[in-house]
């Protein structure tokens, strides 16, 4: 089973060094590796922001959380950021018709370069820990899967998502992001009536799991609810990897349906690995599969465990590349996030002036580079909870630019001065109350943030 398992997956990985390749060949532009030549059409647009945001922390992250105690309230985890993509879809007109390339690029348009130079610090940074949890959440299912060295896998991934995204840029991510939503989607659902079957239906697993595990406020209160769809809304909002779509739609149309077919994506998807999850759980409370091999290398390793004691090989072979899918869809609009924003907004503006095009791409694909080679590292030495590590990134960066991004399309006098402050008052907030580990009114704090941003 390992040898078909394995050539489906080298066979998946091959095929997104392809379509790099192949993509590289429309890359013409400084233009056209940022945004795509702005050609997005909504069902390509909706199938790049699913599989963008839908990363680790949405497959393993979900399964392993519904797998020990959130139960079926492990699908909030994705279905919050269907609703932040409804709420998008009023705002993506907007986001269209700015004709920037990137955030930092709005900000030094409407406020000013000092503007545009924090946002750039604020954006680049967590765009490496984004990568690198990735990194880990691939690395993961490739090294249970080929039973290597967790070292090697973490290599291995990070140079299959760095050549492929340096080689075609938007364009190339785009492409693969619509293979990969596929893979992902029908990867995950294939293996939910093979674990059933074992399981002996759904009767069966309700009846060997906790009574409150269907709650769907187990391990998750309202709260926390709305501060997760605050926070992916005012994220997404703001993020290079996911706003950057809006840009490239080819009108403002295509904009707000591929943000509403997005979410219904995601609304779909939130159940299938909370349910995965549920389901490994009552296996292994029926001892249909061995709980001491997974609670011995962690509850990350469960969903992969599921497949390999349940499916055959085929289906085992198309979930793990789905879940590969997941975690290097996200990791590659992260290298670009990052890239674009060096080359168009810290380069281009105070290190060469006078880039050509072909000059500021260049530097991009190098910055991609490096920051793949960051992430690397991070991921080999911190192999820590994958959506602890999201949602920092996440609430970093989007505490101090929600704002001033919003209210300079809505309110004319929003100043300079006015955005400066917020951005830097709003991410130190973020940074102190997460290192210290305080909580202000029992708030996440994306709330203290924003608030002062605001």
């Amino acid at each position: 089973m390992n040898t078909i398992v394995l050539v489906i997956v080298v066979a998946y990985l091959l095929l997104m060094l392809f379509i790099g390749w192949a993509s590289s060949k429309k890359i013409k532009t400084n233009e056209d590796f940022m945004v795509a030549g702005r050609r997005l059409g909504p069902i390509l647009m909706a199938g790049t922001l699913t599989a963008t945001e839908i990363g680790g922390g949405s497959s393993l992250g979900v399964a392993e959380k519904s797998f020990t105690n959130w139960g079926l309230s492990a699908f909030w985890y994705v279905a919050t950021m269907g609703i932040a993509y409804i709420v998008l879809a009023v705002f993506a007109p907007r986001l269209r018709r700015t004709m920037v390339k990137t955030v930092p690029e709005y900000f030094r348009r409407r406020y000013s370069g000092s503007a545009g130079l924090i946002t750039a610090i604020i954006m680049i940074l967590p765009l490496i820990g984004l990568t690198a949890s990735q990194f880990i959440a691939s690395a993961t299912i490739v090294s249970f899967m080929l039973n290597i060295n967790y070292s090697v896998a973490v290599i291995i991934v990070a140079i299959v998502v760095t050549v492929y995204s340096i080689m075609g840029g938007l364009w190339s991510v785009t492409i693969t992001d619509f293979v990969q939503v596929f893979l992902i989607i029908i990867g995950m659902a294939l293996a939910l009536p093979f674990s059933l079957n074992l399981a002996g239906g759904m009767q069966a697993v309700a009846a060997n799991v906790p009574p409150d595990t269907f709650s769907p406020f187990k391990g998750i209160g309202i709260g926390a609810i709305i501060s997760m769809t605050i926070m992916y809304v005012a994220s997404f909002s703001v993020g290079q990897e996911a706003v950057s779509r809006y840009y490239a739609a080819r009108d403002e149309k295509a904009a707000v349906q591929g943000s509403i077919i997005s979410a219904i994506l995601n609304f779909v998807y939130a159940f299938i690995p909370t349910l995965l999850g549920i389901i490994t759980l009552a296996l292994i409370n029926m001892k249909k599969i061995d709980g001491d091999i997974i609670l011995s290398q962690g509850p990350k390793y469960a969903l992969p465990h599921l497949a390999m004691a349940t499916m055959p090989a085929l289906i085992v072979g198309l979930l793990f590349s789905g879940i590969i899918s997941a975690t290097m869809s996200s990791a590659d609009s992260d290298l670009l996030g990052a890239g674009s924003i060096f080359g168009n907004d810290i380069y281009k503006i105070y290190i060469k002036p006078n880039a050509t095009s072909s000059e500021v791409m260049r530097v991009t694909q190098i910055t991609m580079l490096i920051v793949g080679v960051f992430g690397m590292i991070i991921a080999l030495f911190n192999t820590g909870s994958i959506i602890k590590l999201l949602m920092f990134s996440f609430t970093l960066r989007a505490a101090g630019a929600f704002f001033p991004y919003v209210m300079g399309h809505y309110w004319k006098q929003a100043s300079n001065i006015g955005a400066i402050a917020s951005l830097i008052a709003g991410s130190i907030t973020v940074i102190i109350l997460e290192q210290t580990k305080t909580s202000l009114f029992g708030l996440d704090p994306i709330i203290p943030g924003l608030a002062l941003s605001f």
